[in-house]
């Protein structure tokens, strides 16, 4: 592995064979489709951008296979839907826990996946789209599996301004939107996944930011920002691209909650140009940019040099399990009885998505966490179901300068967001959303930085 100490560039590789698919998800316009408290109604009345399911299928040397699934859908109100679609994909491919990741994008702007809505206006469509979803991820894996053939998938860091601090102070109340006085992690991790002859074969964009651009006026089925880039980076590369929302709890672009289709363009074509600006600079398939020497000149000089490099084929996969406490929480019974009596369209909608947290919570106290951590050659990769702020992804690459490393939220699940724990006196939305106890982030950030330790010096490795 790199470090810091042997002065090279921080780009990381996997040689594999790889195989790609993606199909059309977009559901019915009938369907149920309210994600926000205020929006006036319950059903969109048409389409924005369609949205996409994505498979990257890996196979590495060893023959262990890993595979990575995308999808343009916002998140699981309830467990047991997301838990039926995954363990009918793990059991029909034959593949343990560890292997599967089914990544959300968390766009706002799309279907309700949640079989408790089968109730709402346009809720009959729910569940025959929730099988919809496991058929066309079927088709997706077997379309990739198929197409297997070697390639370098290829890591390197860039930088986009879409991202802002969302938790703002106005007098004495926070609110969830663009923070001019704080500072966002706007860090853009790019993989391209190359052909033997070195030809462009996919783009992975890695970028933490809540896809809440349109909003309760919008009446559109949408990936939100996600569409634009994908159609910027796949028109100027002739390459598809996917998209892995990263650790976005804090994060969400400054302009944001509107109807209008051309601000949320706007915002994927911002990501979108600094995708293609990050592939500008290509780290090559088997080389890298290396320190070499001190030249005197008028000044004295550091000369870097393309070196070889071996290109690592090692992949590991591993499911840790985190414990956390949970906070004391209301009796389900008592939410349902609110929510019954409740006759304020807002905080009804606020109170169905707490009472749908807490069943799924039953009588634990504690929550077993589950992180899903992939060593793809010389990269990390670091997946996990809720949505964490982004020192989450902050302190783990502080934690190990010069690794590259991919961190997911809002994969293979969902409960809530986890704050860190000097935000919980504030009476702040992910705190007060959250039924984790104050602590759980940073549980979750030093139990994760262990095991990735153990991963890299994994004395199996073939580095």
């Amino acid at each position: 592995m790199h470090t810091t100490k042997e002065r090279t560039d921080h780009t990381a590789r996997l040689r594999a064979k790889f195989g790609r698919a993606q199909a059309d998800i977009t559901p019915p316009l009938g369907i149920y489709a309210r994600n926000w408290g205020a929006a006036t109604f319950d059903n969109a009345s048409g389409v924005h951008r369609p949205l996409w399911m994505q498979c990257l299928a890996i196979e590495a040397a060893s023959g262990q296979k890993a595979l990575l699934l995308t999808a343009d859908l916002g998140w699981w109100k309830n467990q047991e839907d997301e838990r039926r679609l995954r363990q009918a994909l793990l059991q029909h491919f034959d593949l343990q826990e560890e292997q599967l990741l089914f990544c959300l994008s968390h766009t706002h702007a799309g279907p309700s996946i949640c079989s408790n809505d089968l109730q709402q206006p346009g809720g009959a469509y729910i569940l025959p789209y929730l099988e919809a979803l496991k058929d066309a991820a079927i088709a997706c894996i077997n379309e990739a599996l198929a197409g297997m053939e070697e390639n370098i998938l290829v890591w390197s860091t860039g930088c986009c301004s879409l991202a802002t601090k969302r938790d703002l102070k106005v007098n004495n109340d926070y609110l969830i939107g663009y923070d001019p006085g704080a500072t966002a992690d706007q860090t853009l991790l790019v993989g391209q996944l190359k052909r033997l002859d070195g030809s462009l074969s996919a783009v992975l964009a890695n970028y933490a930011c809540h896809p809440t651009t349109f909003a309760h006026e919008n009446r559109l089925l949408s990936p939100d920002f996600v569409g634009a880039l994908r159609e910027l980076v796949t028109a100027h590369t002739s390459a598809p691209c996917m998209f892995l929302q990263g650790a976005s709890g804090d994060l969400a672009p400054k302009k944001q909650y509107v109807s209008d289709p051309e601000i949320v363009d706007a915002n994927g074509r911002e990501l979108g140009y600094a995708v293609l600006s990050a592939l500008q600079t290509d780290p090559g398939t088997d080389t890298t940019w290396t320190f070499d020497r001190a030249l005197v000149s008028g000044a004295p000089l550091a000369i870097w040099k393309e070196k070889p490099v071996v290109v690592s084929e090692y992949l590991r996969l591993r499911k840790l399990i985190v414990r956390v406490p949970y906070k004391q929480l209301p009796d389900a019974e008592w939410i349902e009885q609110e929510y019954q009596q409740c006759e304020d369209r807002v905080i009804k909608d606020r109170l169905w998505r707490k009472l749908n947290t807490r069943i799924a919570i039953g009588a634990n106290t504690h929550a077993d966490l589950p992180v899903w951590i992939w060593r793809l050659g010389t990269a990390i990769l670091v997946a996990q179901p809720n949505e964490a702020y982004s020192e989450f992804q902050e302190k783990l690459r502080a934690f190990f300068p010069g690794i590259v490393i991919i961190c997911i939220n809002i994969a293979n699940g969902y409960v809530g967001y986890l704050p860190p724990r000097h935000l919980y006196d504030k009476d702040i939305y992910a705190v007060w959303q959250t039924p984790y106890a104050p602590g759980a982030l940073e549980l979750l950030i030093d139990e994760t930085r262990k095991e990735i330790e153990k991963i890299l010096t994994d004395e199996t490795a073939m580095d």
